[in-house]
């Protein structure tokens, strides 16, 4: 299930309807990470959610766009992961009692 997401291409970012409950400093920092990500690496940037509820990133660039770049995008991600770490395991947390209804 998409979280959100933002394009370089299109200058717009999406979160998904359902995460519309997410207190709004999330729902904000998650905007200003994904179109400063898009906008440092270019590309297409989507967060979503594993079946077992893992948070999990994916790039990807338009054909033949040779300015994106794909080894800055894994430093990105990986930078992220590590300083963002609070955040990502709280919407893990969020989605799996949420969406998927488990207990804690």
């Amino acid at each position: 299930m998409t979280l959100c997401g933002a394009s370089y291409y299109n200058k717009k970012y999406y979160l998904n309807p359902d995460f519309e409950l997410l207190p709004d400093d999330v729902k904000n920092e998650l905007k200003a990470m994904c179109v400063l990500f898009t906008e440092d690496v270019g590309g297409i940037l989507t967060l979503y959610f594993e079946e077992d509820g893992t948070l999990f990133f994916e790039t990807r660039c338009d054909e033949g766009d040779l300015f994106y770049d794909d080894v800055g995008s894994g430093l990105k991600i990986k930078e992220l992961q590590r300083d963002k770490a609070d955040l990502f395991t709280a919407l893990e947390t969020f989605y799996k009692v949420f969406v998927l209804e488990e207990t804690m």
